[in-house]
């Protein structure tokens, strides 16, 4: 008699492949949103300084240099209809969704294939000795996805120093740098007044675990692209009650310590408690999310998946990155008793 498949409620099901803040919407959030129901019968342009300035002061960006988008395509779709690069390069692997955007505006795209050796850990000086003026655009996750590794700000100015002689814009997506230990050390929005050819691309969807508010900024300094894209950009993209909520939630300073707390115990927990199984090898996180490699032969990344998703936990394959393949898998850090369930699911398979 076949053995009935086992049925895994959506209640129950942790997704640890959407690298979402496990603390959930916060209550600051949910405040400004009832509190600013009335708002929707007036334009959102009005709530945009108030926005800005909330930005402003929590990223230590100049509000006259903050642009506001609807996510991170957006955001990227932006910057490429106003580069129109012929040529990017990009890391490997890194986010798809780079390669995707970029795709759409026919540029073609070059891969710096990062060396597992090295952990996945660009070398700046050999990154650099690669570039020239045939470049457009780089495209930089800082921390990358799905390695979790970092570029310190002092190699990102050197970077940023080389495209600017060689003309090159020069993307930096800090989605997650958030995540990170004293992410205010490793932000490249400081670098922004000295180079006007870069722009730190930020998203409050992962940290602040509100994909749906659809909301990120980017910090540019150029005058002219500043100038083009006041005058292209829609004036009202930004909903007033994402403005609303958005403006509250960057000031929600218990929210963003407990969370940058909770992520630092539980990634160095869950990095431990698997780092001496001889069956994988771990990539050291800097992010909320881990990159893991198996290392056992007749063991993939599917199975895993599969065993996993058994138990309610839906993990990452990561068999579709390029320069990866079947043997990876990524999952983020929720909360610890979700955790302990993660690491003892994967270790029965190794």
């Amino acid at each position: 008699m076949a053995k009935a498949p086992l049925r895994i409620e959506q209640l129950d099901t942790v997704l640890y492949n959407s690298n979402l803040n496990p603390m959930g919407v916060p209550e600051s959030v949910k405040k400004a949103l009832s509190e600013n129901l009335d708002s929707i019968i007036r334009y959102p342009s009005e709530y945009y300084g108030d926005l800005k300035k909330s930005i402003s002061l929590y990223s230590g960006a100049e509000e006259e240099n903050i642009v506001l988008g609807n996510g991170l395509s957006d955001m990227l779709r932006l910057y490429c209809s106003l580069i129109i690069p012929q040529k990017a390069l990009i890391l490997s692997p890194t986010a798809t969704e780079y390669e995707r955007v970029l795709s759409i505006y026919g540029c073609e795209v070059s891969y710096y294939e990062l060396d597992e050796e090295k952990n996945y850990v660009p070398d700046i000086k050999d990154f650099i000795s690669g570039l020239d003026s045939s470049y457009d655009m780089i495209i930089l996750g800082n921390p990358n996805n799905p390695t979790s590794q970092i570029i310190s700000r002092a190699d990102m100015e050197l970077i940023a120093e080389v495209c600017k002689e060689l003309e090159i814009f020069l993307i930096i997506d800090e989605m997650y740098i958030e995540f990170t230990e004293d992410y205010e050390k490793l932000t490249s929005t400081p670098l922004v007044k000295e180079f006007d050819n870069i722009a730190v691309l930020r998203s409050v969807s992962k940290f602040f675990a509100v994909p749906g508010l659809r909301l990120s900024y980017s910090i540019i300094s150029n005058p002219s692209h500043l100038e083009m894209i006041s005058i292209t950009v829609a004036p009202n993209k930004i909903s007033t009650l994402t403005a609303a909520a958005c403006t509250a939630m960057f000031k929600d300073k218990k929210y963003i310590e407990e969370s940058r707390s909770q992520i630092h115990t539980e990634r160095n927990l869950i990095f431990s408690a698997m780092n001496t199984n001889k069956n994988v090898k771990l990539f050291k996180p800097y992010a909320n999310f881990m990159l893991v490699k198996i290392l056992k032969d007749d063991l993939s990344a599917q199975a895993i998946e599969e065993h996993c998703r058994t138990k309610g936990i839906i993990i990452r394959n990561c068999s579709n990155f390029h320069g990866l393949d079947n043997k990876y898998i990524r999952f983020c850090f929720m909360k610890p008793k979700q955790n302990d369930l993660l690491v003892n699911t994967i270790l029965e398979l190794l």
